[in-house]
């Protein structure tokens, strides 16, 4: 009797003392990825239910889709996936080479008049322009179509050719694609306050962290322009892909240096107040 009171008793102390079930981690913090490229040539790297697959992996609550050629754009959006925000913007580019001469050729401005019609974008980008490059007639005529249309445009522009494309039209929206890459800080900090209408892009932005600590300078920046920032991924290459869960853990690593209501205005809120229509 005392042999089986002792082990009823050591039986008890094990179900009191053993580890409660652990509770399912909490999902990181959204982040609307606003540089997404999803090209097809002539196919995706990624199908499709492997790229949806790996948005919910990585709690990506929303997209700025571009592809060149428009093809993944509307792939995306048309399928209309489950817990994914789709934001479609229209390429002006048909092929790879169409980087270097779009803003020389008239039959993309067609492409983009074209693709309008379908009723769903909500801007023009990701596009490259350097200097003077976007100096063209027809680089304004991009501009002001996409001021007429109430579009977004996405630059990947250096100092020079952002200040031209505002120079076409003051009422242009234009998302910055990388925030210049390496434009000092304080520059940037001017051209905020200089252009209202201006958003920044961080994907491969040079200088925002050292050692994984936020600088002294991107710090203050984003804690005075809380409203100005997006983040992105930039998939242009298959490795951009293979990468992304690394991507949105450095993001994530950083955004948690900074106050809550800033970081999650960067990861999400900003892209909701602008593109929620």
């Amino acid at each position: 009797m005392p042999c089986r009171r002792t082990g009823w008793l050591a039986a008890l102390l094990l179900i009191v003392t053993a580890p409660t079930a652990r509770a399912a981690d909490p999902l990181p913090l959204p982040i609307f990825d606003a540089h997404l490229h999803y090209n097809w040539e002539p196919v995706p790297y990624y199908p499709m239910e492997k790229v949806l697959a790996l948005f919910r992996q990585q709690n990506i609550m929303g997209i700025l889709a571009t592809s060149r050629p428009n093809d993944g754009t509307r792939a995306l959006y048309e399928a209309k996936p489950k817990g994914l925000w789709v934001v479609p913007f229209i390429r002006p580019y048909r092929i790879r080479a169409d980087i270097q001469t779009w803003m020389d050729d008239a039959s993309i401005q067609d492409l983009i008049e074209t693709e309008y019609k379908r009723g769903y974008y909500v801007g023009i980008g990701e596009f490259h322009l350097s200097g003077k490059a976007a100096a063209t007639k027809l680089v304004k005529r991009t501009v002001d179509f996409a001021v007429e249309k109430n579009l977004y445009l996405h630059a990947h522009a250096d100092d020079e050719a952002l200040e031209i494309l505002f120079a076409h039209n003051p009422k242009a929206r234009i998302v910055w694609a990388h925030t210049g890459f390496s434009t000092a800080p304080e520059k940037v900090a001017a051209y905020l306050e200089r252009y209202p209408a201006l958003w920044c892009e961080l994907s491969y932005r040079y200088g925002i962290t050292s050692d994984g600590k936020l600088t002294a300078e991107w710090k203050a920046l984003f804690e005075r322009y809380p409203d100005r920032f997006l983040l992105g991924s930039d998939t242009w290459i298959n490795e951009r892909w293979d990468s992304y869960g690394s991507t949105m853990s450095d993001y994530r690593s950083w955004l948690a240096q900074l106050p809550k209501d800033v970081a999650e205005k960067i990861a999400f809120g900003n892209a909701e107040r602008l593109f929620r229509r």
